[in-house]
This record gives structure tokens, C-alpha cells and sequence, in this order.
């Protein structure tokens, strides 16, 4: 039923929205595949907006059609995950943010919701037959990679920048948040051995930035730092004044993208007896992964103490463990002991790596983490139980030193090759081209971001209910104008509305003038 026009200076009311308590769909198989939310959600509301010229009501929102509520999300038709597979493709650095590069952004979004749609139905083949034949892995890699530098590189000289008042910061959030979107869409697809094995020489550098991510989440948690979530708005990103708080964001994002990148290893780690010889030597004695893993068991990042109560990192969000789950082990451990098994228990990675005294020392160190209340958990570890046991009382032949030409990766390289002190100018380019856009181009990519993401998607994704953004506590209405800001009641919204006014036009556009109603 249509809404009416309401009255000025009324705030706006709220709506029950389709999925509102659903909860999410089961994980698919391979361990802890899944998604990192995308930052908003699609403009969906055709509501007329209220009050007269110069008015500071908001819209009135309306109820949702029944059949509409009944309706599912549903992955992308063939041709669709085909014409976006066939239009990835790489860009420059300089590139980040404008035009081309956010058309590339699109097309990782939806590829990656896709991608975590089809895993939990089990319909994922497609996608991984397309990236496969359109050679697309390496293309994502060499993405990853690129934002991953522009990030170190470009983002704190925009920090840094005292003249840089951007009217909206969302534009950066954006290229923040790409590396997270591309780095959960591999976790997805590289459970399958055909997507490893197309990286092709790029798998060094995945390999790499799984090293880089893994070896700050290690020191990070080594240092006694811990994560904790950081809850950005629209209206928040929306504030000249956010840069800080936009930096906080990538610090939390960061850790959630290390936990990504965890999993991705431990599928790289599946195909072991498939890699090129480099990719193990990388692995194993460039980088001492076992070692690396190890640390991770000892130190447990997903894991604190906060006023006496143990927290796990789980599906996106800090969980307080009721006592009698405490010793139950979490996808995230899973993760690393599988990882472990497969580089120490397969022939060919004991043939090449080199257990000397210290590597030694530091494998053993498991032999106290491993319970039976975990091996009950996890059965496999009885073989790397018997492993260690024989370690401790035996001296492991030194690995054979073949005389081979070992790869090394490029991509990381040649980037940083190719912009070496050009960070800051590339920083001023960005925003006088990108990161400054003016009212209208800002309104209009606003509605093509919210177009990108599905509201049906982004509820069936959503790790947990959605809260109000008053009072924080569980919401099942939204704001029918923008579709992006929840709340639990009328009260909560009326309060909520000079906040909020500024992004909701944003995404929907003004208010119009009392004339044209």
C-alpha cells in the first residue's frame, strides 16, 4: 500500500524488514569460508520524503509487501557471473579509487556475494570453472596486492594531509574495504585445487602476503594487543572529521582480513604434493611457516580475557565462551593445526625443510597443546602427535640442497618499483581527483554503491541481527528511505534523525520541496 505524504516535522516512523531475525546460513565445507559484510546496503525505498521548503522532517517509511518478504537472495544467473568474470582485470595504483578501478570494485562485490551464496548451497563449480578459464586468479592476486601497498603507502599520507577536509570519507572506505572483498572471495573459491593450481607463478605472492598478514597478527597478539571491533556508520563517514576514525576502522578491518588470509594458506597448504618446488621452499624455508603457525597456537589472536571472561573471534564479531565451551575448538584453531599437519606430515616437505635446533625447539612446543580433549575434536592430530614424539628423540637428516632456478614472486616488486617516490604525489592526485568529489557526483555514486549491494544478500550474510542505531541494542526496523540505518523502535528513530539525515540523503537524495508533493 502506498504511503501517504506525512506531516512536517515528524520523524521518520520504522518498518519490519524481510530476513529481520534470520539467521545466517550454515558455513559450507572447508572450514570457516565465509564473508566480510560489504559496508552498505541498497537504496530500495521509492517513499516520498516530508515537510516543506527547508524542513528537517525525515521520510516516511512504509511497510514491506508480504510476497516481497517471502522472498529469498539468489545468486547471479550464469551470464551475469560470466560477463563480471570476463570484465576483472587490472589496474594501476594511480588508478585506485576513480572511475575504472570502481567499476572492477563492482564486479569483486558481486562476484563475492555471489561466491559465499553459492558455497552454502554447494553451487560454487561455476565460479570456479569461469575464474579458472578466464585465468582471473592471478588478475585478484595482483589486485590484493596492489591495494595492499596503497594502504602503506598512499593512505597514511592522506591522514597526514592537514588541507585534506573531504566533505565524505566513504570514498576511501571503499578502497580500504576492497582488500577485505577480494581476500574473501579467494578464501571462498580456493578450496578447490583447480583455483590454486591456475595462480600459476602469482600463488608466490599470495603465499607472501599470507606471510605478511599472518606475521602481524602474531606480533600484534605476541605484544598483548588485541583486536577490538570498531563500528563505522554512514553518518560517521559522512563527517569531515573522520579520518581517525576511518583509520581505527582499517586497523579492526586489518585484523579480519589476517583471519581471511589464514584460511587461504591453509587451502594453499591442501594442495602441497601440487605446488611448484618454489612455492614450497617459500613456504618452508623463506619464510619458516611451521614456526609461524606455531606461534599462532601458543598466542591464540582470536582469542582474550576481558574482565574475567574468555572472548573468541568468531564470524566477524567477539563472543563471550560459556565455561563448558572453553576447550572446544574454534574454526579459526582448526585452520592452523590443519595447516600444520599438512606441511609436517607430508613426505615431500619433510624432505626440504630443516630441522635444526631451533625450528625444532619450536615444533615441540605443541606437544602441550596437544590434549585429548583436542585430538577427540580433531582425530588427525594423533599423527602429528606421533610425529613430534619421533622428533624429539631423533636428529631429521639435513634437507637436500638441489641445484634447481627458484622463482621468486614479482608482483609486490614491481609495484613498489614502479611508484618509489611518487607516494605522495600519487596521494594528491587521488584527492584532487578522487577523494574531493562535489555534491552531486558524491550523491551519485552513493546510488550506484547501493545498487552494487543486494539488501536480500547483505541479510542473509549478516553474521549477527542487526542493532539500533540509538541505543545499540537488537533491531528489526529500518529506515524505509535510505534502507540502511536500523532501529528497534519509533522513539529510537526520532532521536536517531539529525544524525542520521545527513546520510540518508546522501543515499536517497534531498528532501523535496513542499511543491513538488
Amino acid at each position: 500500500m502506498a504511503p501517504g505524504v506525512p506531516p512536517p516535522a515528524r520523524p521518520p516512523c520504522v518498518s519490519p524488514q524481510r530476513g529481520a531475525g534470520r539467521r545466517r546460513s550454515s558455513a559450507p565445507p572447508g572450514g570457516g569460508r565465509g564473508s566480510l559484510p560489504p559496508p552498505v546496503a541498497r537504496s530500495g525505498s521509492s517513499a516520498p520524503p516530508g515537510g516543506g521548503r527547508g524542513s528537517a522532517s525525515a521520510p516516511r517509511c512504509h511497510s514491506d509487501n508480504a510476497a516481497a518478504a517471502m522472498a529469498g537472495p539468489a545468486p547471479l544467473l550464469p551470464a551475469e557471473a560470466e560477463a563480471l568474470v570476463r570484465a576483472l582485470q587490472g589496474t594501476e595504483l594511480r588508478d585506485t579509487g576513480g572511475q575504472g578501478w570502481l567499476q572492477q570494485h563492482e564486479c569483486v562485490e558481486k562476484l563475492n556475494m555471489h561466491a559465499i551464496l553459492s558455497a552454502s548451497t554447494g553451487q560454487e563449480q561455476l565460479l570456479t570453472e569461469l575464474l579458472v578459464s578466464y585465468a582471473k586468479i592471478p588478475v585478484l592476486i595482483g589486485e590484493l596486492i596492489s591495494v595492499e601497498i596503497w594502504k602503506h603507502k598512499v593512505f597514511p599520507v592522506l591522514c597526514r594531509l592537514e588541507d585534506f577536509k573531504p566533505r565524505s570519507t566513504f570514498p576511501i572506505y571503499v578502497v580500504l574495504h576492497h582488500e577485505a572483498s577480494i581476500i574473501n572471495l579467494l578464501e571462498t573459491v580456493f578450496f578447490y585445487k583447480e583455483i590454486c593450481e591456475s595462480a600459476e607463478d602469482s600463488i608466490l605472492d599470495l603465499i607472501d602476503y599470507c606471510h605478511r598478514k599472518l606475521t602481524l597478527l602474531a606480533a600484534r597478539s605476541a605484544s598483548g594487543q588485541t583486536a577490538t571491533p570498531t563500528e563505522l556508520r554512514l553518518e560517521d563517514l559522512a563527517s569531515p572529521s573522520s579520518m581517525q576514525e576511518l583509520r581505527k576502522q582499517a586497523e579492526t578491518m586489518d585484523f579480519e582480513i589476517s583471519l581471511k588470509a589464514l584460511s587461504v594458506l591453509r587451502f594453499i597448504t591442501n594442495q602441497v604434493e601440487s605446488l611448484p618446488l618454489s612455492a614450497l621452499t617459500r613456504m618452508l624455508n623463506t619464510h619458516n611457516l611451521p614456526c609461524l603457525l606455531v606461534e599462532l597456537v601458543e598466542h591464540c589472536p582470536w582469542s582474550c580475557q576481558e574482565a574475567g571472561k574468555l572472548k573468541k573471534f568468531e564470524n566477524g564479531a567477539w563472543h563471550v565462551v560459556p565455561p563448558e565451551d572453553q576447550v572446544k575448538m574454534t574454526k579459526l584453531d582448526g585452520q592452523v593445526w590443519l595447516a600444520l599437519l599438512n606441511l609436517l606430515l607430508s613426505p615431500e616437505c619433510q624432505r626440504k625443510y630443516h630441522f635444526d635446533g631451533f625450528n625444532k625447539s619450536q615444533l615441540l612446543k605443541l606437544r602441550a597443546f596437544l590434549t585429548d580433549v583436542l585430538i577427540d575434536q580433531l582425530p588427525n592430530l594423533v599423527e602429528l602427535q606421533r610425529f613430534l614424539s619421533h622428533l624429539a628423540v631423533t636428529e631429521p637428516a639435513p634437507p637436500k640442497k638441489d641445484l634447481i632456478l627458484e622463482q621468486v614472486p614479482v608482483i609486490w616488486d614491481h609495484i613498489l618499483k614502479k611508484n618509489a617516490g611518487k607516494w605522495e604525489a600519487i596521494a594528491k592526485h587521488q584527492v584532487k581527483r578522487v577523494f574531493s568529489p562535489t555534491e552531486e557526483e558524491l550523491k551519485f555514486q552513493a546510488r550506484r554503491w547501493a545498487q552494487t549491494y543486494s539488501l536480500d544478500m547483505m541479510e542473509a550474510l549478516a553474521p549477527n541481527k542487526p542493532r539500533c542505531g540509538a541505543c545499540g541494542t537488537e533491531a528489526a526496523k529500518r529506515c524505509s528511505r535510505c534502507r540502511n540505518e536500523w532501529y528497534c523502535t519509533r522513539a529510537c528513530q526520532v532521536q536517531h534523525w539529525q544524525k542520521h539525515k545527513v546520510a540518508c540523503n546522501l543515499m536517497a537524495g534531498e528532501p523535496r520541496r513542499a511543491d513538488d508533493l
